[in-house]
């Protein structure tokens, strides 16, 4: 049975895709095609995240130094030599991924795509430093191997790794050239480095979810061979890859956290999207958009100071808004309906009380302005000025009241609906509030609900 957090990510992503395919619909300005092409580069980002969710795969990238056995590890969970493997260093070159199916028991399998990837600290290091940040923003899980003591660089490397948001286990490889370690010495160095290098990163202590201990390659072992006619000689017998520990906590992550992981991360990943998007947009439509606010704030204006009657004011004001919601709407190709128009203002005006006290300024303005109408009959010089400061009053009240709700309504379609019950923003929060809660997911969780706080906030 599909994974109902992974069928909530694929409906979200699907509705973005919709969204944002409707905003290229009539773009007005012919040398917009920059940012034409941009929203549609976007677009098929977004369709390879929803791929992704359909196909079940969980991506897990494998990092660490040269000569730790990043690809004799890979080798070893797949059980055939698909990566090649040597003494020397730097034999991978680039990244390479290879599939492993995972049975699930009770459950349909899972797809691991295995990311080999070069040694974090051969030639060219900016650009296998942009490499490898792409690579763990991409991936799900991240598994960094390690052989003997581990080294400053190795620790920095991890810090930075970890920026990624994204679970990070930890794979002590050769153990059989180190049968002395254990996990306590592992740790203490940890320790160690954590309390001689983290006063450079006093924001971001290292956060390792597990370590697993294997030897992925075993040294051969030394036999004596003796022969019929009692002549007797040595030989090395190779020995099976002890790797058993890693598969038993890549399947325990499958089966307790896969479905979260990979739905947080198209996520997260799609909220990225949708940022770099929402520039485009703006380019595609803000100025026709622009324009509609200032037209229907003028007609908002000259509506309220020409109506006579208490009370139609506000009432008015609220047909015009709604109105003028719907035709930005229209213009960014988002289809809204009446109902969604009225929820998004009075979600405009509870973020703003200056707005409410505008718009509600407005209808009490009314009366004075009624007041003043009758008091001309009067006195009329007098009843003249008292009447038109009260019209200049509630016009301006009522035109900068429909000037900042279509600007919040103009932010809120330019991003795509993302801080609205369907928005990407939306659902990851939710997601991150349903999950259940496990060591994996712990951190991560919280680290990305921080960044949540601001992102699911109205902007406008």
């Amino acid at each position: 049975m599909p994974s109902p957090l992974l069928q909530r990510a694929r409906q979200t992503l699907t509705e973005a895709v919709s969204r944002y395919s409707a905003a290229l619909q009539g773009s007005p300005d012919p040398g917009a095609a920059h940012h034409q092409a941009a929203v549609k580069n976007s677009l098929g980002q977004l369709q390879t995240l929803t791929a992704k969710l359909e196909s079940r795969c969980l991506r897990v990238a494998v990092f660490g130094l040269v000569s730790r056995g990043k690809s004799a590890v890979i080798n070893a969970l797949v059980g055939e030599s698909l990566l090649e493997t040597g003494p020397l260093h730097g034999v991978t070159r680039w990244p390479r991924s290879v599939y492993w199916q995972l049975p699930v028991e009770g459950d349909l399998p899972w797809q691991v795509e295995l990311v080999d990837t070069p040694g974090l600290d051969e030639v060219g290091g900016d650009l296998r430093a942009d490499m490898a940040q792409t690579v763990a923003n991409q991936a799900d899980l991240i598994v960094f191997v390690v052989a003997g003591d581990i080294t400053p660089l190795e620790y920095e490397a991890l810090l930075e790794l970890q920026r990624s948001q994204k679970p990070l286990l930890l794979v002590f490889n050769k153990i059989d050239l180190y049968p002395e370690v254990d996990r306590q010495a592992v740790h203490r160095t940890l320790q160690t480095l954590r309390n001689d290098l983290d006063q450079s990163h006093p924001s971001a202590p290292l956060a390792v979810e597990d370590l697993v201990m294997v030897a992925a390659s075993p040294a051969p072992l030394k036999v004596r061979v003796e022969w019929p006619d009692g002549r007797t000689s040595e030989d090395w017998e190779p020995q099976p890859p002890q790797i058993e520990p890693l598969r038993q906590a890549l399947l325990t992550i499958v089966t307790q956290d896969g479905p979260a992981l990979v739905a947080l991360n198209a996520l997260r990943s799609a909220r990225s999207i949708e940022g770099e998007m929402v520039g485009h947009v703006t380019q595609l439509h803000g100025d026709r958009a622009d324009e509609t606010i200032w037209q229907f704030a003028k007609y908002k204006a000259a509506a309220v100071a020409l109506n006579p009657i208490a009370g139609l004011d506000l009432l008015g004001g609220i047909v015009i808004d709604l109105v003028m919601i719907r035709t930005l709407a229209r213009l960014y190709g988002f289809p809204i309906t009446g109902h969604e128009a009225g929820r998004l203002w009075r979600a405009i005006l509870k973020s703003s009380g200056t707005l409410v006290l505008s718009e509600v300024g407005s209808g009490l303005l009314g009366a004075g302005k009624t007041t003043a109408a009758l008091f001309t009959l009067v006195d009329s010089a007098s009843g003249v000025m008292a009447l038109a400061g009260a019209i200049t009053a509630q016009a301006s009240a009522a035109g900068y009241g429909s000037y900042t709700v279509g600007q919040a309504a103009k932010t809120y379609l330019e991003q795509g609906c993302t801080w609205g019950p369907e928005g990407v923003s939306a659902t990851l929060a939710t997601l991150l509030r349903d999950t259940d809660t496990s060591a994996t997911l712990a951190r991560l969780r919280h680290e990305v609900a921080a960044d949540l706080v601001e992102a699911t906030a109205p902007r406008g």
